[in-house]
């Protein structure tokens, strides 16, 4: 029987193949309790599963090759990291001792524990990093059970039996360990547009579909099916009309693919001679080279925050300064934006952080780096040093005040001022910017405006708090609408207006690599879009085939309409 299955789709492209369904081990564990002679022996098999999972993970790391994704090491340092915090390498333990129960409910409950704390943070990509500490403890599962690492049988030699990876949610080191495979596809019921599941298959440039829901349940081992990355459907036994159809898809999206490559040198230009700087968004140093790869001409966004998570300890000014050294210099002059840290709640014994009911809109981003000065402190020095080894630019997220405005650039002076104590070098001309991301700061711009060297918009939250929307909660995802007049009202005015104040502006949320409104931003003034760097290309193609002038008017019209469906229609006459 013949089926469709819909989720979101977080790499584009169609792959048609065989169902292979993957497992992980089961976290619906049995409680037991452990009688006293033998707490200690309990004890010491949980300290083997560690240490067997960390070898393991070190065997990924090392085994490696030069051209995997960055993201691969990355995600896999990252969850050495997190095996390595005490909170699931030696809190278990403790709980082992003291309740005299069996290792894997102790990791368990411990789990459990971690996930909570997750689940506050009001950040939805740092939220979605539970997922990490949960694959993590599914590994460690498997090595108190005893089972082998999971290995997947080898492809088929028929081109038509590629392989679609088939689960309920994937660590990044499972996609190592299947680097030898040649999957044509990774589909999950799990994930969101961030996950690594996404970032991974955008980095591998294959189609891929997450929050599928049910599809491990609903698809059979071996049983043909689609892929459509583009449209985010998955269609189960195919008739041979449909497969037909989607095999010359499949085809001609190829061929595109291939077609694109070519522009990586091209000036990104529209038809009537308008220069546009199209960016990268990182997390990692090692994002540089994919950045690079795709004609990047800069960074327009890394999120610092991400060198913060999962670890028992903050890194110290050394690292932090490292890192950013690290991307600086692989940019080989090219401009790169960091944001500073851009965290909420993630100290749980904060008990500013216990007592925030709605943590989007509490203690986060700027406002917890004024009350924690020292912490912000030491990452300004980091910014400021690396500074000296290529052009960095430091963007503030989350601005709402002229207040958290004027205490950001007096903690940036202090900063200065302590490094020329040291005779510190670092560049004394660094561009302050700020995120626009809160209605109120898109309201009131002249604030801004008067006081920063340059804005970038982050279109995620400002639809998130324009519309009252979580973004990251699946009941309420067909609300998040970019096309709601109220949004294009505010980038649109947030763009005119910077530009009359003669003050760069970017943007560098979801918006910015989504080619359905690339010319829709051209139309409004936008002139550097920072995206994941997967989009770059498709973006510049966009972009080479716009003319500003026939565009114009359309764009217009639409900033004058309030119908859904003929906001809808008049987008597609911009695109036509």
């Amino acid at each position: 029987m013949s089926l469709s299955i819909h989720g979101i789709g977080v790499s584009g492209g169609i792959a048609i193949g065989h169902a292979h369904l993957f497992s992980h081990a089961r976290l619906e564990v049995a409680h037991y309790v452990v009688p006293q002679d033998q707490v200690a022996e309990e004890s010491a098999r949980f300290e083997v599963a560690v240490q067997n999972v960390r070898a393991e993970l070190e065997s990924l790391r090392a085994s490696l090759p030069p051209t995997a994704p960055a993201e691969l090491a990355a995600f896999i340092d990252l969850h050495l990291m997190i095996l390595g915090d005490s909170t699931l390498s030696v809190a278990p333990r403790r709980i082992i001792e003291t309740e005299k129960c069996n290792a894997e409910w102790a990791l368990r409950v411990q789990m459990d524990a971690l996930v909570a704390q997750f689940d506050e943070i009001e950040d939805g990509y740092l939220r979605e990093r539970k997922s990490d500490v949960i694959q993590v403890v599914e590994r460690m599962m498997k090595a108190l059970s005893g089972q082998p690492g999971y290995v997947p049988p080898p492809p088929k030699a028929d081109s038509e039996q590629n392989l679609i990876l088939v689960a309920r949610d994937l660590s990044p080191a499972d996609v190592v360990q299947f680097k030898q495979h040649q999957f044509a596809s990774f589909i999950t019921d799990l994930g969101g547009t961030t996950s690594h599941t996404a970032v991974v298959a955008r980095s591998l440039a294959i189609p891929s579909i997450v929050a599928l829901h049910s599809a491990r349940q609903l698809i059979h081992e071996n049983e043909l099916i689609i892929v459509d990355g583009v449209q985010g459907v998955v269609i189960v036994n195919p008739d041979e009309q449909v497969l037909s159809e989607y095999r010359l898809r499949q085809y001609e999206f190829d061929l595109e693919r291939q077609k694109l490559k070519r522009l990586k040198g091209t000036r990104a230009a529209t038809l009537d001679g308008v220069p546009v700087e199209l960016q990268a968004n990182i997390e990692l140093p090692g994002d540089v080279a994919e950045a690079r790869e795709n004609g990047a001409t800069g960074i327009g966004l890394f999120r610092s925050e991400f060198l913060f998570l999962n670890r028992a300890d903050l890194p110290d000014e050394d690292e932090q300064f490292e890192a950013y050294r690290k991307a600086t210099v692989e940019m080989d002059g090219m401009p790169v934006t960091i944001r500073t840290y851009d965290l909420g709640a993630d100290k749980p014994s904060d008990e500013l952080q216990r007592h925030t009911l709605n943590p989007a809109l509490g203690l986060r981003a700027i406002r917890l780096c004024l009350i924690e000065p020292k912490r912000f402190l030491i990452q300004l020095r980091a910014l400021l040093r690396a500074s000296h080894y290529g052009k960095i630019n430091i963007l503030i997220p989350m601005l709402a005040t002229a207040g958290e405005v004027d205490q950001a650039l007096a903690l940036i002076r202090q900063a200065k001022k302590s490094l020329d104590e040291q005779h510190v070098p670092y560049d004394r001309h660094i561009k302050v910017g700020g995120m626009i991301e809160v209605p109120a700061a898109a309201l009131a711009l002249q604030i801004f405006t008067r006081k920063l060297d340059f804005l970038s918009i982050g279109t995620n939250d400002l639809i998130q708090y324009t519309l009252a929307i979580d973004r990251t909660d699946d009941t309420v995802a067909h609300l998040y609408d970019p096309l709601h007049p109220a949004l294009l009202g505010l980038i649109s005015g947030i763009i005119r207006n910077a530009n009359k104040a003669k003050v760069p502006v970017a943007l560098c949320g979801e918006m910015a690599g989504d080619i359905s409104l690339t010319r829709l931003l051209l139309a409004f003034g936008l002139r550097q879009f920072s995206m994941h760097a997967a989009h770059l290309l498709d973006v510049k193609q966009v972009i080479l085939h716009c003319n500003l002038a026939h565009i114009k008017p359309l764009a217009m019209k639409m900033l004058r309409t309030s119908d859904p469906q003929k906001l809808q229609a008049l987008l597609a006459r911009l695109n036509a």
